[in-house]
C-alpha cells in the first residue's frame, strides 16, 4: 500500500528519478486523457498528483490562455517537473491536494493522471477539492481499473514471494484503490454526475535501443517488483530478477516490451455551491 509518506520519501524519490520511464508507460493512455480535457472548458487548472509534470506541460501547452498549476506532494517530483518546461502559464508547487486551497481565482477544471488515488481520506480530500473550486467545477482523471484486467500487475505479483495479506481499510490508498466505481462514486463526496469511460492500453515498458535493459530498470525502480527487491536476501534476488527477465523478454514484441492494462476516464462536476 503506497501512502503519502511513501510520496514524500523513496516512492517520490525513485518517479522523479525515473519520469522518462514512466512517462513512457502512460504513453499510450495519455492522449485519450488529453482527448477527454481538451473537451472540457477551464482557464484556471490544477493538475492533482501532477508527478512529473507531463500532464500539465502538455496541457498548458494547448491552453496559451490558461493557468496551470500542478500539484504534488513530492518535493522531488515537484522538482523534477519544474526544470521540464519554462512555459509562463504553468507552475508546480508542492502541497497536499487533500487540504490546499488557491491563493487567488478558484479552479474551474482539475486533471489528474492516475494521481487520486493515494489520498488517505478520498471523501474528505474530494470534498475539499469541490468546496475550493469555481461552482461547477468539472474534473477528468484516469486510474487503473481491477488488477486482473492489468497484465503488468498480475504478471509481476506471479513473480514474488507471497506476503501477508494486507489489513483491510476502507479507504486503503493504492494503485488500484479506485478500481471500482461503486467506490470512486462513494470517495467523491461534492461531485455529480460521475461518468466513466473504460480505457484498454499498452503499458509500455520498454521502449527504444535498449527495450529489454529500459523494462528491467523501470521494474528494479517502481512499483510492485521495486518494493519486494529492495527486502529481498542475495539469493532470493537474483532468483526473482532471473525470472523478471525471463518476463520481459516474454513482452518484448516489435522493439517495445509491454503489457495489456486497463483504465477508466472519469469526469464529474462540482456540487458544492460557495458562499
Amino acid at each position: 500500500m503506497t501512502n503519502a509518506r511513501d510520496w514524500q520519501g523513496t516512492v517520490g524519490k525513485s518517479w522523479a528519478q525515473e519520469w522518462q520511464r514512466t512517462d513512457t508507460s502512460f504513453g499510450e493512455l495519455t492522449p485519450h486523457l488529453l482527448a477527454t480535457i481538451a473537451a472540457e472548458p477551464g482557464d484556471v487548472i490544477v493538475d492533482i498528483g501532477c508527478g512529473a509534470g507531463e500532464l500539465s506541460i502538455a496541457v498548458a501547452q494547448t491552453r496559451l490562455q490558461a493557468s496551470v498549476t500542478g500539484v504534488d506532494i513530492s518535493d522531488d517530483l515537484v522538482a523534477t517537473a519544474r526544470t521540464r518546461s519554462a512555459l509562463p502559464n504553468v507552475c508546480f508547487l508542492q502541497a497536499d491536494a487533500s487540504q490546499w486551497g488557491p491563493q487567488s481565482e478558484r479552479p474551474d477544471l482539475y486533471i489528474s493522471r492516475h494521481g487520486v488515488m493515494f489520498f488517505p481520506d478520498p471523501p474528505a480530500a474530494f470534498a475539499n477539492l469541490a468546496k475550493v473550486a469555481a461552482p461547477d467545477a468539472r474534473v477528468v482523471f484516469s486510474c487503473f481499473r481491477k488488477p486482473s484486467e492489468n497484465v503488468w500487475a498480475t504478471s509481476l505479483a506471479a513473480l514474488l514471494p507471497p506476503t501477508a495479506p494486507a489489513a483491510t481499510e476502507r479507504f486503503a490508498p493504492g494503485p488500484f484503490a479506485f478500481a471500482d466505481p461503486d467506490h470512486i462514486r462513494l470517495c467523491m463526496a461534492g461531485w455529480r454526475d460521475l461518468a466513466f469511460t473504460p480505457v484498454d492500453f499498452a503499458y509500455v515498458a520498454g521502449a527504444g535501443e535498449d527495450p529489454v535493459g529500459e523494462a528491467m530498470a523501470l521494474f528494479r525502480r517502481i512499483g510492485p517488483a521495486a518494493s519486494a527487491l529492495r527486502n529481498l536476501g542475495d539469493a532470493e534476488r537474483q532468483d526473482v530478477e532471473q525470472r523478471l527477465l525471463e518476463l520481459v523478454k516474454a513482452h518484448l514484441v516489435d522493439g517495445r516490451v509491454s503489457f495489456p492494462a486497463a483504465a477508466w476516464l472519469v469526469s464529474a462536476t462540482s456540487d458544492y455551491r460557495n458562499g
